[in-house]
This record gives structure tokens, sequence and C-alpha cells, in this order.
């Protein structure tokens, strides 16, 4: 057996929970944390996890052109075993073939006996034998295949960016998801953040144009760093920095995070104000106020407060009291589909709730900017209804508000008070931002 059969394991695991109901993301972290794997099988175990969910519809349809049974047939765990060789032997040139099918055997045998092995082992060397079939029919058709991805999100994504740039946007949303992280400056200078990384095994990379921010690999459980124990950084994406640097806060201001958990952008927020101001990083769940506490500790972040509030509930006593409001709000997620796979599953009914949410979280937190401040707008979201549609209504129904220009570091650059950024243009998550600057007057509409 190959050494990295623990990492695949491991990933049959994730795959195993996502049927029964948990979060695959969560999933891999815990599995990470408790089997002690080497940097190398936690690196493959993520790599495989992740790579079936964002193929599973190819897969599929491959295995289902190399087998004599139907897949719908089989043991919900022998067909995950076979997702798994089959991504390996089409997918990673690293993993010797002979390595990815002996595994998959064995653990078939292992989950169902001979019969089992025989029959994985059949499929998988007829996938190494013989041509790979094609998708075929319209663009969405083909797309939605070739990418395993929902038609009626494979046709939102053509009918904006037209067919090159739709595809260029799902093959990046079906690549490695990096571990991006930005430097916590009160710990010290990112160059002695990226040797200590070193001396812990952790190789780094800065992004192109967000300073700050670096991309690890190696990593392992990355809770389990001393630069992370330490507070030397927190998991953030760069689109989060890049939003969070949009809305400009400064020191001694008053900020509210009307939706923070699990805290990053009150995080970056009160690094950005030089930890000196106050940042209510609100949350309706005690646990969660637990987690951005804890978050805050380890970052020696005395600015933050977590607290426990419902953005949708109004506080008269906080009514005009925030330089800065953030409403990071509930949304669909298709920008973070690299890294929470499972959300490319969602139909599109599932969604079309969400925009009526989101207006309602907005017009109330609004009501808590003073005059002069900013309301800044966020989804992880590609969808107009949920992003340029939301920011236009709230617009029309609230006068005392205007479009806030801001910019951005090249190749983002300046904007007209909002911007969307695209994983394949930008190297971050798909991100909405919108900022909106309270001139004064008053609301049609209060809440």
């Amino acid at each position: 057996m190959s050494d990295a059969t623990p990492a695949r394991a491991g990933a049959l695991r994730v795959l195993a929970a996502r049927r029964h109901g948990g979060w695959p993301d969560r999933a891999l972290k815990e599995e990470l944390r408790r089997g002690q794997f080497s940097a190398r099988d936690a690196a493959l175990c993520t790599r495989l996890s992740y790579g079936v969910l964002q193929n599973e519809k190819l897969l599929d349809f491959y295995l289902a052109a190399r087998s004599r049974l139907p897949l719908t047939r089989l043991e919900a765990g022998i067909l995950d075993i076979l997702r798994l060789g089959a991504y390996q032997l089409v997918f990673l040139d690293k993993v010797p073939d002979y390595a990815g099918v002996s595994a998959c055997v064995d653990m078939a045998r292992a989950l169902s006996g001979d019969r089992a092995a025989g029959y994985v082992n059949a499929v998988l060397r007829a996938l190494l034998r013989e041509p790979l079939p094609q998708p075929g029919g319209t663009d969405v058709e083909r797309l939605s295949v070739l990418y395993s991805r929902p038609a009626w999100q494979v046709a939102l994504y053509l009918d904006r960016l037209g067919p090159d740039e739709c595809e260029a946007l799902l093959r990046a949303d079906n690549g490695a998801p990096p571990v991006w992280v930005q430097a916590n400056p009160l710990c010290g200078r990112v160059e002695e953040l990226t040797e200590r990384l070193a001396a812990e095994g952790v190789a780094s990379a800065p992004h192109p144009f967000v300073p700050g921010c670096l991309a690890l690999s190696h990593t392992g459980d990355i809770e389990a760093l001393e630069t992370y124990r330490a507070g030397w950084f927190l998991v953030a994406d760069p689109a989060a920095r890049l939003a969070v640097s949009a809305a400009r806060p400064r020191p001694g201001e008053t900020v509210i995070d009307g939706c923070a958990a699990p805290g990053g952008k009150s995080f970056l927020a009160a690094l950005e104000m030089q930890n000196r101001g106050r940042v209510l990083a609100c949350d309706i769940h005690r646990h969660k106020k637990t987690l951005l506490e804890k978050g805050a500790a380890r970052l020696g972040l005395s600015a933050v407060a977590p607290c426990i509030k419902d953005a949708g509930v109004f506080d008269p006593s906080w009514e005009g009291s925030a330089d800065l409001v953030i409403a990071d709000l509930p949304c669909s997620g298709l920008g973070v589909v690299r890294k929470k796979p499972d959300i490319r599953d969602r139909d599109a009914g599932d969604v079309a709730g969400l925009p009526a949410v989101q207006r309602r979280l907005l017009y109330n937190l609004a009501r808590y900017v003073r005059p002069g401040g900013r309301l800044l707008y966020v989804t992880c979201t590609l969808r107009t209804e949920e992003n340029e549609a939301v920011a236009d209504d709230f617009l029309r129904d609230h006068p005392a508000f205007a479009p806030e220009p801001f910019a951005l570091p090249p190749p983002v650059g300046g904007t007209k008070g909002r911007v969307t950024l695209w994983p394949h243009r930008a190297e971050t998550d798909g991100f909405f931002i919108a900022l909106f600057g309270r001139t004064g007057g008053e609301d049609r509409e209060k809440i």
C-alpha cells in the first residue's frame, strides 16, 4: 500500500461526512486535526477531498461510461472510492497510477469485500486504458458537466461574462483553494512572520497586490502552528482585506460589524485602526460571541468588543452612533465555492429569498450610521440579484446615503462606490463590495 493511503482514507471519511449532512470544510478541518497527518499527507487529503467535491459530476460522467453497473446501484462508500480513484487518475500527475488504483482497491476490499474490490479495480483500469469521453450539448450543458456546476449557475455566468470568461471563472472555482492569511502588524513585520513560518516548515508567498497577505502551503493543521497560536496572523482571503480597506476604518473610530462571526472583518478593521477605537462585533449566537472573544484575544485586539445582537432588530441606543457600519450579510456564497464546494449544489430556489433578507438587514444596520459616516455592504456571491440590485434598492429607499467612491490597489483600482472581485481576475474569492456615505437628510423607509 502507498504511504499516502492515510490521506486517501481521510478523504473518504470527509466524503462520508458530507453524505451524512456534515459540512465538508468543517469535516476536513476535524480530520486534519485528529489524524496527525504529515504535511505531505495533509496536503494530499485536502486536495483529494476538495478535488472530488469540485468535480463530482464530471467524475460520475467518466465512471458511468466505464461501469457495467448504473452508478445509482452502487453502495455509497464504493462510489466515493471510485470517485477518489478517478480523480487521482484524471487530475493528479504526481501520484503514480498504480498507487491510486491499489489504494482504492484496498479500501473497497476493507469496506465490502473481494467482489467490490474487483469491481473497483476493473472500472479504474478501464479509465486508464480507454480515452475519456467528452461532454457535449449546448454551452450550458457542456460546461455544467465539465466543471460540475448546476446549469442555472453556468447560465448566470455565461450571461454576465460570455463563454471564454465564464469558463475561466469555472476553472478557477475548481482550483485548489489557497490558504490566505493576513499578517498581524501588532506582532511584527511581514518579513519576520515569513521567517517564523519557514522555521515551522510552512512555505509562504505574498499576494500580487494585497499588502501583508500571504498564501501558505504545507501547513497541516494551521491552528497547531506556533505562529497562529501567538497571533502572528489571521486566516483571511485578500478579498476580505480589500473590502475592509475600501471602507477606510480610522484610528479612534466606532465601527459596528452587524454579522461579525467568525470575525475576519472585525479583526481586519481593528488592525487598520491600529487597535485604537472600538469595533462592536455582533452575532446572535452566544457560542459565536465566545469564538470572537478568543480570536480577538489571540490577535491582541483590545479594540474588538464582541456582543450578542440581532442585525435585523433595531436598537435605538445605537442609532446614528457609528462612524462605520459593516454589513457582511448572509448570501448564496457562490464566490467561495472553491473553499466550500458543497455550495455549488444549491438549487436556484434555495437562494431566491436571500435578497429580501439582505435588504431587511442592510436597511436596519444603516440606521446606526452617523451623519458623515460610512456603510459597507459586502457579500461573497456573484449574483446580481444579491449585489447590484440590493445596492440599487438601498439607494432608492435611502436618499440620506450616496455611493462613496473608493480606490483599491491595481489591478482593481478606482471605483464609483462598488466593485465585483472575480476569482479568475483578481486572485481572490468572489466578492461584491459597495460603500455608501451618509450625507444627511431623511430616508423614505424606516424599519
